[in-house]
């Protein structure tokens, strides 16, 4: 900015005061999604473009993080405490207070290309202003739509006496913005490139390191160093615990792993686990399940049941908490390299990354990885792989280990012999995950920031283009991703394989497109890979059950000719190179039961399957109960626990949570049975064992007739979830 680059400032206002004299007052603030985003930037922005109706202000982003509030007074009251805790000095972002209140002002867009499941339906201005683009393009369509200042929250810390600043959670799409602005000011474009520099988030090591001075200016001081957002864990419900099992039994030891938030990431992370901690449990389970008597081919071929001896690489755009937990308990271990030549070693099995054969030198002449006579180049690539021992020097054709030289032609079989005694033990550089953002609860936050600095470097960041395409790097990218499971979640899912997640059929967005199609797509041009999409079979209680397995939908984000495996709570369905008949065979497989028989008749009337067709017995009893039957007894023995890997929450505030979503969840499905249970709890005293959760929603004394009624509610939602 105005010919400075790599300035450290602590005065927010000045910032913006020289970004809007630089800029003018058009300005379209780029900030990435979910964790890096500059907050003390971005509101400085807002409250001066509310104040001034000459400027115009264009935010374009995705999920901004928001501390829960809820929308009832009893959601409020059951929320604020936790807010409090888990968020108190997390800055929030000021134009969602308005967007939230629809008092944004006319001279401020918000734009997002992502948001949060299911937040915005109800806001016009998200409906009107939400930016369709797969992950992979938004940095291009964001600078195509204007975008000339960008705000991006840092990692700093001191190496080797020297400040160091890296991307940390978010080299997503901000490697190529940067890149791209850069060369938008070569070309006399007037933007601005700003940071801030937070000490307590995870430094991370690969393409996050960044020079200061790519940076105009880098807001850096003790009031940046806020505490960083740390995303709740979901309950994991029996039925998200039965699709997390039905996924495990696809992904194939010494493979490729890809998934995301939620709940069931967490369920496909437990299952991996007791895969293979419990691996007895675990095949117990998936027989009684009839999992692998229906789908023993299709295991035998793409998947596993056995412990992961060789373990798996993570390549996911969402570097999330379940990883990591695959990391401690010795799942995510298998490392990548950045280098053709010896990942094609290590795929046929001639080199591992904890040992270094002593004929390496010969197998790396053989695939014409290095020259016959060693040349610098090749001194180099064997050293920074660990091939060669540390601490060697090369000059001249020779290398030298102290006093001793080894000559390095390889043309020769006496000094190949030779070499030997100056090979590593182990390679080195490799990564066991490639992530372009990551976001988790305060623990991973922790976890990462604990780890030695050699240790966090296997947690490889780049960006979004890297990650979630193979262009630009075609057989590195294939040979390091081999046997991948890109494992995504939908809404919909048609009888003829055609995934809905991002929109609903009248057009409004539930969140966005984000990278699901990038990752289709690649995993349709790998042919070792496959894409498993996971969809919960019904959704709603009640008179407002419906199935999410459909005849068709008015929208899809994943087309019917990309289809490969489609999973629920009751099976899996391979409809990869299958034609219609046999895809909608295997897709009402997988439905619930209550709703195969309209499905049928609908594939029927359309001519896709014969007259005289019917579901096979054995899929005619995918029924709630069936898992509940079967997961339940394990569940008292320490498995399948709503939430495996911890939570944040009290086991008072579990037993609230559940209780009050069980009560929403009746009033709208069964709006009678809901009100006969409310009536009825009116008439009934307060039992005791009720005193600990109304006090802690401050429900012990009230004072007017409508908390007396919310005060009922909540014992009537303990009651009906019977927790009391």
């Amino acid at each position: 900015m105005n010919g400075k680059s790599g300035v450290i400032a602590n005065d927010v206002k000045k910032v913006v005061d020289d970004t809007i004299k630089h800029v003018g007052k058009d300005i379209c603030l780029g900030m990435t999604l979910g964790l890096g985003k500059s907050a003390f930037v971005a509101n400085e922005l807002y409250r001066r473009a509310k104040e001034d109706p000459e400027m115009k202000l264009t935010i374009v982003t995705a999920i901004p993080l928001e501390k829960p509030k809820g929308n009832s007074e009893i959601e409020r009251r059951f929320l604020r405490p936790i807010a409090e805790r888990l968020f108190d000095g997390v800055p929030e972002f000021d134009f969602m207070f308005d967007l939230r209140a629809n008092t944004l002002p006319k001279n401020v867009n918000v734009h997002e290309f992502f948001g949060k499941a299911g937040a915005n339906m109800n806001s016009q201005h998200w409906q009107m202003h939400h930016f369709s683009s797969n992950y992979t393009n938004c940095a291009r369509d964001a600078i195509m739509y204007g975008f000339n200042v960008m705000a991006q929250e840092l990692s700093v810390k001191k190496i080797n006496g020297k400040t160091v600043y890296s991307m940390a959670s978010n080299t997503d799409i901000w490697i190529e913005a940067l890149e791209t602005l850069k060369k938008m000011r070569a070309n006399g474009k007037k933007v601005a490139i700003i940071a801030e520099a937070n000490e307590k988030m995870p430094f991370m090591y690969g393409d996050a390191i960044v020079d200061k001075n790519e940076y105009d200016v880098i807001l850096q001081g003790e009031q940046f160093n806020n505490k960083l957002f740390g995303a709740p864990k979901d309950a994991v419900a029996l039925t998200d615990h039965m699709i997390g099992l039905n996924v495990s039994s696809l992904i194939k030891d010494g493979g490729t792993i890809q998934v995301g938030i939620g709940a069931l990431g967490d369920a496909i992370g437990y299952g991996l686990i007791l895969r293979n901690e419990n691996n007895e449990v675990y095949n117990e389970v998936l027989e009684k399940a009839g999992v692998l008597a229906r789908y023993g081919d299709l295991i035998r071929d793409w998947g596993g049941t056995g412990v992961f001896k060789k373990g798996l690489y993570g390549s996911s755009e969402m570097f999330v908490d379940v990883f990591m937990q695959m990391y401690k308990r010795g799942i995510l271990k298998r490392k990548v390299f950045e280098s053709i030549p010896i990942m094609k070693l290590i795929n046929s099995g001639q080199l591992s990354a904890d040992k270094i054969p002593v004929d390496i030198i010969d197998k790396l002449l053989k695939i014409e990885a290095i020259q016959t006579k060693l040349t610098e180049k090749d001194f180099k690539f064997l050293t920074k792989f660990g091939i060669l021992k540390k601490g060697l020097k090369f000059a001249n054709g020779i290398i030298k280990d102290g006093n001793v030289n080894y000559p390095g032609d390889m043309t020769k079989s006496e000094n190949r012999t030779k070499i030997r005694k100056i090979l590593g033990k182990e390679l080195l550089g490799g990564q066991v995950i490639l992530g372009a953002f990551f976001l988790g609860p305060q623990a991973f936050y922790q976890a990462l920031n604990e780890m030695s600095e050699e240790e966090r470097s296997q947690f490889g960041m780049s960006g979004v283009e890297k990650v979630n395409q193979l262009y630009g790097g075609e057989e590195l990218r294939s040979l390091q991703r081999k046997d991948g499971r890109f494992i995504n979640t939908g809404m919909k899912a048609s009888l003829l394989g055609a995934i809905a997640s991002d929109q609903l059929e009248d057009g409004r967005v539930v969140s966005g497109i984000g990278g699901q199609f990038d990752f289709a797509y690649m995993s349709n041009l790998l042919r070792d890979s496959r894409l498993i999409m996971m969809i919960k079979s019904v959704k709603g209680s009640g008179k407002s059950l419906k199935s999410n397995i459909v005849w068709n939908y008015g929208h899809c984000s994943v087309p019917r000719h990309l289809r490969d495996i489609v999973v629920t709570e009751y099976g899996i369905a391979d409809v990869k190179g299958k034609p219609d008949r046999y895809i909608i065979q295997e897709m009402l497989n997988i439905a619930d039961s209550r709703f195969q028989p309209q499905l049928l008749k609908q594939a029927k009337d359309a001519k896709k399957i014969p007259k005289d067709y019917e579901i096979p017995e054995q899929y005619r009893h995918n029924y709630p109960d069936k898992i509940i039957s079967l997961l339940k007894p394990y569940q008292s023995k320490g498995f399948f626990q709503s939430f495996p890997f911890g939570t944040d929450l009290t086991q008072q505030e579990i037993i609230l949570g559940g209780s009050l979503k069980g009560m929403k969840a009746l009033a709208s499905g069964s709006t009678l049975k809901f009100a006969r249970g409310v009536f009825f709890e009116l008439l009934r005293p307060i039992p005791k064992s009720a005193a600990p959760f109304l006090e802690r929603m401050n429900f012990s004394k009230v004072s007017s007739l409508k908390e007396r009624v919310m005060r009922k509610l909540i014992v009537f939602a303990l009651r009906n979830n019977k927790a009391i």
